[in-house]
């Protein structure tokens, strides 16, 4: 196994039970129940999961899948729950002051005194986090949101890839996952700060159950892989022949239409419908929604119809198209082909010279 990708493999899951536990601290802190360390469990789950993945994947990664992402998420989404709806017992003031920590060079003094070497080191460490805890609550749970999106686009560029995903699907894939982690992040944040609708517990667990909803795109990368479909019976149909020829294609169009941008119009709309709550900021999001659904329909009409096109000029040709995957197929031959003849090209002046001899 290389070093590299063991240590990859390692110091990107140590960095989600860091956050896991983190989460789970500030909720035993806001409940003021020491019960809810329990939650901190959930990570054996994930380190049962590094050790299945360091024996028989070698740290490497999966096909479509990433476990690694979807168990970093089943460990920390519950804390935020509990956060959210927790959330507005304690109130930041607007002042600047009120989200900074307030640690004064007098605090650290005082904890040396009387302390040397690693007692000192402990002791102003204990000051630093019970200063940390001074801090609101509100602050916190955005902090925690914040943290939590961006180690889901940081850890995936972490974790090892496996041998089915290219570098440059990679980069594709996290390009896409900060745009949906800023959209997400604004859905849950910008939406439970309405105060209609912090005031509303159904409310409030319906946002947050579509936020997670619209969480479990990160560990899939269908996003950016075709796939692959042998030449068989079953593959001969018009449904199985579109799914595996556009196969990515539709997988961000069903994602933006059912995950992310469908689910988050229709809880806006309900709101400006059924609740009549209105700000500049939701009415914005929403027609940003409506476009983006409008565009993905556009899209998939687009697919089809180049589709259809396909078969239609096939079948007049009496060409029967036996694999799905015959575009990508073709682009491979045709690669292979401009291979040859770059090779033939280079060849042909070496062919020229020792010939030239000859004909004196």
């Amino acid at each position: 196994m290389e070093l590299i990708v063991l240590l990859n493999a390692l110091v990107t899951r140590l960095l989600f039970v860091l956050h896991s536990v983190i989460g789970v601290w500030r909720v035993t802190a806001v409940k003021k129940d020491s019960k809810y360390w329990l939650l901190a469990l959930l990570n054996l789950l994930l380190c049962l999961e590094t050790g299945l993945t360091l024996k028989f994947k070698q740290g490497r990664g999966y096909k479509w899948f990433s476990p690694a992402i979807f168990l970093y998420l089943i460990c920390t989404v519950p804390s935020l729950w509990l956060l959210e709806i927790h959330h507005g017992t304690q109130h930041c003031g607007n002042e600047p002051e009120a989200v900074q920590v307030n640690v004064s060079n007098q605090d650290f003094n005082q904890s040396r005194d009387g302390t040397h070497g690693s007692e000192g080191i402990i002791q102003t460490a204990k000051v630093f986090v019970n200063q940390l805890s001074t801090i609101c609550e509100t602050v916190w749970t955005l902090a925690l949101h914040q943290t939590f999106l961006l180690l889901l686009v940081v850890g995936r560029w972490l974790l090892p890839i496996g041998v089915e995903i290219t570098r440059d699907q990679l980069s594709q894939l996290l390009l896409m996952f900060v745009g949906t982690a800023a959209d997400t992040l604004e859905f849950a944040s910008e939406t439970l700060d309405i105060a209609e609708v912090r005031n509303n517990y159904t409310l409030v667990n319906a946002i947050l159950a579509v936020w997670t909803w619209s969480m479990l795109q990160f560990p899939l990368d269908l996003a950016v892989q075709h796939i692959g479909c042998k030449p068989t019976a079953s593959t001969r149909r018009i449904p199985s022949l579109l799914l595996c020829r556009y196969s990515a294609e539709l997988w961000n169009i069903g994602v933006s239409l059912f995950i992310q941008d469908g689910p988050f119009f229709i809880v806006r709309s309900i709101l400006m419908g059924h609740f009549r709550i209105f700000n500049q900021m939701l009415v914005f999001f929403t027609a940003k929604n409506i476009l983006v659904v409008t565009l993905q329909l556009y899209r998939l009409a687009v697919i089809t119809l180049d589709f259809r096109a396909t078969i239609l000029q096939k079948s007049r040709k009496g060409e029967v198209s036996c694999c799905p995957c015959e575009p990508y197929e073709a682009h491979t031959h045709a690669v292979a082909d401009q291979d040859n003849e770059m090779k033939e090209f280079v060849a042909f002046p070496q062919k020229k010279e020792t010939q030239a001899p000859s004909k004196d």
